[in-house]
């Protein structure tokens, strides 16, 4: 954030808060004052917004101070600990008028915007079956962090969440999951695989197969090249296939696929590639916030969509638990 920050140009870093001596060094690299607590930094610099990149459990609270004083905030994925703690913070918002933008990458990425676009534009008529995965080997070595191996610390919450952020951004609510899960590829207690079956509000289904424990190019960071940080190139594959009446699309390569002709199995298929201008997610999602903080935009992901992710999220696993399906709450 604060690398995107300085290469913006549109905002400037206030502050640093963090009480611990890691954080007073970034300040330091940044040209910043460093605070160790949120009080004594809104009293002092009085900033135009907030970036809440807190242990989870901080989240809320923290938001929530800033909601008080006034301050837009940015809260970095997932927005709380709990469902309740979430959709509290969501009506905070709601009563104050002070916006929040959560940020999961995905979502700023262009490619997910020209998806989105490419649905809502009716191109392929009324989505009808989604296919998503996200396949990975993590290594041994990760879940030498204790937390890692429990509950809680799998790609379920870790990272189906972005998948799920994803997917409702692109083709709609979901309002029933029912999920599996397995831990015997690595037997820690967490799980390190799951399949989910989705269903979407306008009736189309959905499967998503996450794991990691399996080495695969199928991901949304190895097929979209967002996260720069590995050793081997983007792979030349999708990660989400979705469906529709007149036509299908794969993401993040933007082919859409249609019949010439009739519409039927029986006729030629055609491909048509959308070009898409590639951006860094994080410095879109910055230069994003600062026009939520002007009072320019409208939150692209607002705190009672990304309630309602962490809901569907937090409902795959208990459905894993207990071997049901889970139906969704009506938030109207």
């Amino acid at each position: 954030h604060m690398r995107a920050i300085g290469e913006d140009g549109t905002c400037s870093l206030a502050a640093v808060v963090d009480p611990q001596p890691a954080g007073a060094a970034a300040a330091e690299r940044h040209g910043a004052p460093h605070f160790a607590g949120l009080e004594a930094m809104i009293a002092a610099v009085e900033p135009d917004g907030v970036i809440v990149a807190t242990p989870n459990a901080l989240h809320v609270p923290l938001a929530t101070a800033c909601l008080r004083e006034g301050i837009p905030v940015l809260v970095e994925k997932p927005i709380a600990d709990t469902v309740e703690s979430a959709y509290r913070l969501a009506d905070l918002s709601e009563e104050t008028g002070v916006p929040v933008l959560v940020g999961p990458p995905p979502p700023h990425n262009p490619l997910i915007q020209r998806a989105r676009a490419i649905v809502g534009s009716g191109m392929l008529g009324e989505v009808t079956a989604v296919a998503a995965s996200w396949l990975v080997r993590k290594p041994d070595g990760y879940f030498d962090v204790a937390w890692r191996g429990e509950p809680g610390g799998g790609p379920i919450l870790i990272n189906l969440i972005h998948d799920i952020d994803s997917l409702r951004y692109v083709a709609g609510e979901i309002v029933s999951v029912q999920g599996v899960a397995s831990n015997q590829r690595r037997g820690l207690k967490v799980e390190d695989t799951a399949a989910i079956l989705v269903t979407f509000a306008n009736g189309a289904l959905g499967t998503i197969i996450v794991s990691d424990a399996a080495p695969s190019p199928w991901s949304w960071e190895l097929t979209s090249g967002e996260t720069t940080s590995y050793t081997y190139p983007r792979m030349a594959a999708d990660c989400y296939r979705i469906a529709g009446s007149r036509a299908a699309l794969g993401v993040p390569s933007m082919r859409v696929w249609r019949h010439e002709g009739a519409e039927s199995w029986q006729s030629p298929m055609v491909e048509e590639r959308h070009r898409v201008d590639e951006a860094d997610p994080l410095s879109v999602q910055i230069r994003h916030f600062a026009d939520v903080v002007r009072g320019t935009a409208r939150p692209v992901i607002t705190a009672r969509d990304a309630a309602r992710t962490l809901e569907v999220t937090l409902a795959v696993t208990e459905s894993a638990r207990t071997r049901t399906a889970v139906d969704l709450p009506r938030r109207d």
